[in-house]
């Protein structure tokens, strides 16, 4: 019963059928990957910071990559040499690999990432262009009609314009 139909919107829309794309991969958010955990934070009006639980994983276990709008955050935990002589008791902590995507806005760029206390926090700015940006037209005064004085016109092309009209 949470199928929505938006055929009819492609149909009568130019150019949105990437947010449409996008209703239709959030409509089954039943099977979203819960794994790890993130919060998505918004600092300032243009400013965003996303915030992955990453705990166990070392910086050079994880990888941000930015294409066309998606970012995607991997982590790969590799396995340490110590790890076939242990034997574990109790398992809590997910040492498993992950993969996490994010689609951006237009304009929304990453500016930098940071690892602190088991959180990968990624730092996002909206970036408008100034030719995207709204501006206000100053509205002045119409100069008036300037007015054809046909004796300066060629009498030729006059005439023609005569009998055009």
């Amino acid at each position: 019963m949470r199928n929505i139909d938006l055929s009819p919107f492609y149909r009568s829309t130019i150019g949105f059928d990437r947010l449409f794309s996008l209703l239709d991969q959030a409509a089954g958010f039943e099977n979203a990957p819960t794994y790890p955990p993130y919060n998505i934070e918004r600092s300032d009006e243009n400013a965003y910071r996303i915030s992955i639980a990453v705990a166990g994983f070392a910086e050079s276990e994880l990888s941000l990559e930015v294409r066309e709008n998606l970012l995607t955050v991997r982590g790969e935990k590799k396995p340490a040499i110590d790890e076939a002589r242990q034997v574990v008791l109790h398992q809590g902590i997910a040492s498993r690999g992950f993969e996490r995507r994010f689609q951006l806005a237009d304009h929304v760029q990453v500016v930098g990432a940071a690892l602190e206390h088991g959180l990968l926090h990624i730092d996002l700015v909206r970036e408008v262009p100034e030719a995207k940006k709204p501006r206000a037209i100053p509205i002045g005064k119409a100069a008036p009609a300037a007015l054809i004085d046909t004796a300066t016109v060629d009498a030729p092309k006059a005439a023609a314009v005569r009998k055009a009209a």
